[in-house]
């Protein structure tokens, strides 16, 4: 195997970038075997890092047609390859960093970086074997049978793996084309009065800053909850207008491909007309999205006494899950149950909320009773709504969120009412 490459060196590695189609890729590149340990135990340990994964890298080359990946680090079992450097001279450049790397052996070639690719790309190509000449981008480095090159490989191995980091949720938001929940956020955040401006902040965690008086609630909760909408909205399209191929993909699965336009048009038709209508009901809501002062979210969240429940992203989740929930069982519509919980006081100093949201004696939010949030949401709207086993978990949280101490377990359902 001869192919052209590039020289570079960093820090005490020299190295080679080309490419390979992936036929090569299954021909030549090898699992990772004796290369970083002689004890079976731990070359046992480092296949077991291979986990199905690469099933999920297959999916995406055979669907994907834009589909793209970062460089395999491949190691040359026993040295390097043969280099041929070629001269290069273009007006006042020269260089000899072009070149052929030339395999005149069996070398063997394993990959330090991107185990799960190459098995993913060696599953496709048995699959489908039309691929066989796609290209991937590869860096070869030397890899010597000693001790010393063992440890120089395994620590070159943990290095690129330990720090490599996976992709952010705000990079999935703000550039992601083929999940549909981050397309219709980034719409909502650009068209939506309730999400547009700073009204939602990118923190990369769910909870607000105590000095954050602006945001409605949070990047990463506004796309939890349009998550839930598209649940719901995959339930209504399998009742609806079933399609064999779109309906038996797992939901993971989905967000990986985009989909049909019509089905994207139809899910932003949904989220916009959520959104739209949970504005409308809410006067406060209504008055926070087209406020313009400074401070538009500080009488709504506050530090004195919790503020309004809509406001925290702990408790705006459940709230959407219980809405989609009643929709589901009583068939309202989101305007008529929007409307029920906008007569409703949310304020988290009040009971219910006091003990299961908000701690009115240390001022500090409580973070672990989100589906007893739901729970509550749900009897408030209709108890026999409820679920036997929903009741009596509501009945019992409650109870021990507020120590209830009274004989009869049901009398805690009058703070609830």
């Amino acid at each position: 195997m001869k192919i052209p490459a590039i020289k570079g060196r960093i820090g005490d590695w020299d190295y080679y970038i080309s490419t390979l189609t992936f036929q090569q890729v299954n021909d030549y590149v090898s699992r990772v075997d004796d290369e970083l340990h002689k004890s079976e135990s731990l070359k046992e340990l480092i296949q077991r890092s291979i986990t199905n994964n690469f099933l999920s890298i297959k999916k995406y080359i055979i669907n994907q047609p834009e589909l793209f990946f970062n460089s395999l680090v491949l190691a040359v079992y026993d040295d390097y390859p043969e280099w041929v450097e070629i001269e290069v001279k273009y007006d006042d450049l020269e260089t000899y960093q072009l070149g052929l790397l030339d395999f005149p052996s069996n070398h063997k070639i394993f990959p330090v970086d991107g185990q799960h690719r190459v098995e993913g790309i060696k599953a496709a190509l048995q699959e489908k074997a039309a691929l066989a000449d796609m290209k991937i981008s590869v860096i070869f480095i030397g890899h010597k049978n000693d001790e010393n090159g063992l440890k120089r490989t395994r620590r070159l191995f943990s290095t690129l793996n330990r720090y490599a980091k996976p992709v952010t949720m705000d990079d999935i938001i703000a550039l992601d084309e083929d999940d549909s929940i981050a397309i219709a956020t980034r719409n909502l955040l650009e068209t939506n009065l309730l999400f547009t401006g700073k009204k939602v902040t990118k923190s990369k965690n769910k909870a607000i800053s105590t000095d954050d008086k602006h945001s409605f609630t949070s990047i990463i909760t506004l796309y939890e909850c349009n998550r839930e909408l598209l649940k719901y909205h995959r339930k209504c399209m399998k009742k609806n207008a079933p399609d064999t191929i779109r309906d038996k993909k797992s939901f993971n699965e989905y967000l990986k491909f985009r989909p049909e336009e019509d089905d994207l048009a139809s899910y932003e038709e949904l989220c916009n007309l959520f959104w739209n209508d949970f504005i409308n009901n809410f006067e406060y809501i209504k008055e926070y999205s087209i406020d313009n002062s400074i401070n538009p979210s500080e009488k709504f969240r506050n530090n004195i006494e919790g503020g309004n429940l809509l406001f925290r992203p702990i408790a705006l989740l459940p709230f959407v899950q219980c809405v989609l929930e009643l929709n589901t069982a009583t068939n309202k519509s989101f305007d008529e149950i929007f409307q029920f919980f906008g007569n409703l006081n949310l304020n988290l100093n009040q009971k219910p909320w006091k003990q299961v949201l908000w701690n009115d004696f240390q001022k500090t939010m409580i973070m672990g009773n989100k589906t007893l949030v739901k729970y509550i949401l749900k009897y408030k709207f209709d108890e026999n709504i409820l679920k036997p086993y929903e009741m009596s978990n509501l009945l019992l949280k409650y109870a021990q969120v507020v120590n209830f101490q009274g004989d009869n377990i049901e009398d805690v359902l009058v703070d609830i009412k």
